[in-house]
């Protein structure tokens, strides 16, 4: 699966977290508050736009007066459509990063806190599906209460951590939903058997983004970890520790061995050939070793499965030179999956004990006293992304929502708020990407024509979703209590799991969706083949039913050709029409492909946006999202161009439709960031900086070039024979 924004999220994990968006039990005297909320007034609370930034989309949908004159697009493109907006916008104090996504961000919130107030303005009845939106939000909401509780709603939980004194007694409670785990277990969609779900097994552990924090000696980045011990200790003596900085020292070397012996490099882990490994329960059993695995598994109610795909597991010699792996990359591969089994088997209980009370807290921080709230905004917000301010806690009410409810929330939101005439032209669109697709593959010179017939099967097999799913979530079994914020995120845990592990043996559910309706992003799921659009981001900039046709297609046309894009990406090009993962390229195009793909990584590694330069794109992790943008706006720009039946677009405002195309893509990702922010996502991120997602992608396509008169003498100028084009 590929998510347009969201960073490092895999199929795996998405397959674990996507549960937790939201489920609630619908009772039938529900139905008509839930209704009621589709013909009401829309009316956004007024905190909702105070002191944040706007946008003006002028008359076509791109608003000329943002241009910046004294920049030539080709010197730097980004900045000549965006720079004015930035200057006049200056990021408000609760943002990391503020851009087009976080406009259609907030205006979601506030659509949906709308929704929420009414359900609360009726009172709901006990028992309700109305009823449980409203505890849900309300609870999260009762600072007062939450600190008058204190710790009490923890206690039994760490009280239960504390009395897991064997290693037996720890896993076992790791296999409970709701307690943090360095190894987990979760049912998804089989890679290669794509009819089937399959149980999955990874493993986790550190508390910092990523291991690279833990590697970097820098004097920064030794601040940096000098901070995490000092929260680790905070989090420890909360937990009544004697002698909390010992404990949080333990649990920060544990971590450290898992950052240093354990982990992959992100880039290598997004080699879908080698993160494949199917074992039969006999095998794990032998891979965990002195791990008491099975009691987890047991636990998690997933012991009698017949298979269990493990995707960290180091390759051996044979297969590192059959997947063509370089000595840095395996140099990039730590001992995975069977060396965190090794390590937890030697690790002292106490150690593992207190590292699952730090992450229990940690986790809940935001349903715990303010002091726990705050001490993890100090070192994730302002340490790690420089966010001087926290997210309101209105604004941060609804997200909890969405965490728990938020399916049938979303049901009303798309009911109020994504109008039919909307979805068919989204789908009138996806047509017409789809089309420039194949005229593209007919004539790419330098793919077989098996190949291009595989390629042409899939292309014709992806499955459009797109606004809501038809069948919303009704979460059956959930129950949301009046005031308890952290039972019921515990309860929302254990129905997740349960729902998740219940998938095991059964049909697939192709009408599952991973986002909510209300989200502003979009994804491709390989193992499906399928591309999904959430109603909310189908909004301005990306999608306006007035909006110039140009403009549409550089935007959500851009954004769509992105996510069929992600189909034939380095890694999604690994599956076929069915969803399975398989080769179906010949050695000669997969080898033309791939060269393609590695000039365009050369491209974005010199990309250098931090330090004077000495900190890069990572050209080789963002590879697949590069490939998506390229790839996509580049169908976007031919579908446009065929939309016009062969005239030519009128002049609006002094711009050709050309120019008022590549306009909105970079109207796209307008957006600015803080340093740590930038520096954070720069390890994690599989997507590129904003800034490149616009000079990196036009500077590739000759239609750019002609539209702005773009010489060798401007900064962004590439000889036609670097310029790439994949698809």
């Amino acid at each position: 699966m590929k998510i347009l924004l969201a960073a490092g999220t895999s199929l795996a994990a998405l397959m674990m977290a996507a549960p937790a968006l939201a489920q609630d039990d619908v009772a039938d005297d529900a139905a008509p508050a839930i209704e009621e909320l589709v013909h009401a007034q829309d009316a956004a609370p007024a905190a909702a736009a105070s002191q944040l930034p706007t946008m003006s989309f002028g008359t076509w949908g791109f608003d000329p007066e943002s241009l910046d004159p004294a920049i030539a697009p080709g010197d730097d493109f980004f900045a000549y459509a965006n720079r004015k907006w930035l200057a006049a916008n200056p990021l408000p104090p609760e943002f990391a990063r503020f851009g087009a996504f976080n406009l259609l961000r907030e205006k979601s919130t506030a659509d949906v806190h709308a929704l929420v107030d009414e359900l609360r303005a009726t009172n709901p009845a006990p028992g309700t599906q109305a009823r449980r939106i409203v505890d849900a939000y309300e609870g999260f909401l009762d600072t007062a209460a939450i600190e008058a509780a204190g710790l009490a709603p923890a206690q039994p939980h760490l009280d239960r951590i504390a009395q897991a004194t064997t290693l037996d007694a720890l896993a076992a409670l790791w296999g409970e939903a709701g307690y943090p785990s360095p190894v987990s277990a979760g049912v998804t969609i089989d890679q290669k058997q794509p009819d089937t779900y399959a149980v999955y097994v990874g493993t986790g552990g550190l508390g910092l983004p990523d291991r690279q924090y833990y590697l970097d000696t820098s004097d920064k980045g030794r601040a940096i970890q000098q901070q995490y011990r000092d929260y680790l200790a905070f989090l420890l003596g909360e937990a009544r520790y004697a002698d909390p900085r010992a404990a949080a020292e333990a649990v920060y070397a544990l971590e450290d061995r898992i950052a240093r012996e354990i982990d992959w490099d992100r880039a290598v882990r997004r080699n879908r050939d080698l993160t494949y490994n199917a074992l039969a329960p006999a095998e794990l059993t032998a891979m965990a070793g002195n791990f008491p695995l099975a009691r987890m598994l047991e636990q998690v109610g997933l012991a009698g499965a017949p298979k269990f795909v493990v995707p960290l597991v180091p390759p051996s010699a044979e297969e590192a030179r059959a997947l063509g792996l370089t000595q840095t990359q395996l140099a990039q591969i730590g001992r995975g999956t069977p060396g965190m089994f090794a390590l937890l088997s030697e690790m002292p209980v106490a150690t593992l004990q207190a590292w699952t009370i730090a992450r229990f807290l940690s986790a809940n921080a935001a349903v715990l006293p303010a002091r726990f709230d705050e001490a993890q905004f100090a070192l994730y917000g302002k340490t790690l992304q420089g966010t001087p301010e926290q997210r309101p806690r209105w604004k941060r009410a609804i997200d909890e929502v969405e965490g728990l409810v938020g399916e049938q929330l979303g049901e009303a939101y798309a009911a109020r708020y994504f109008p039919a005439a909307n979805k068919a032209a989204m789908q009138d669109l996806v047509a017409n990407l789809r089309r420039a697709l194949a005229l593209s593959l007919d004539e790419i010179d330098w793919m077989s024509p098996a190949t291009k017939r595989e390629a042409a099967a899939k292309l014709d097999a992806f499955t459009p979703k797109i606004g809501y799913r038809d069948d919303f979530e009704t979460y059956d079994g959930l129950t949301i209590a009046a005031g308890s914020p952290l039972a019921n995120r515990l309860a929302s845990a254990r129905w997740s799991l349960a729902d998740n592990v219940t998938k095991l043996g059964q049909p697939i559910d192709r009408s599952e969706w991973f986002m909510l309706p209300q989200t502003v992003n979009a994804y491709y799921n390989s193992t499906m083949n399928e591309i999904v659009f959430p109603a909310a981001i189908l909004q301005p900039p990306f999608f306006n039913m007035t909006a110039d046709p140009a403009v549409n297609y550089g935007a959500i046309g851009g954004v769509i050709g992105h996510e069929i894009g992600h189909g034939f990406d380095d890694q999604g090009s690994k599956s076929d029409g069915t969803g399975m993962l398989r080769n179906w390229w010949s050695d000669a195009d997969r080898g033309a492909f791939d060269a393609r793909g590695n000039a365009l990584v050369e491209q974005y590694n010199a990309y250098c946006p931090l330090d004077d330069g000495k900190t890069c794109v990572n050209g080789r992790l963002t590879l697949g999202e590069n490939i998506g943008d390229l790839g996509g706006l580049s169908l976007a720009y031919r579908a446009y161009r065929l939309s016009l039946n062969g005239a030519e677009a009128p002049v609006i405002d002094g711009l050709t439709g050309d120019q008022r195309f590549f306009l909105a893509w970079a109207q796209v990702w307008r957006s600015a960031q803080r340093e740590g922010s930038a520096r954070q996502r720069l390890l994690t991120d599989p997507h590129s900086p904003e800034e490149f997602r616009v000079n990196g992608v036009v500077r590739n396509m000759d239609a750019w070039y002609r539209a702005f008169n773009v010489t060798p003498d401007h900064a962004l100028y590439l000889p036609p024979e670097k310029r790439i084009t994949i698809w």
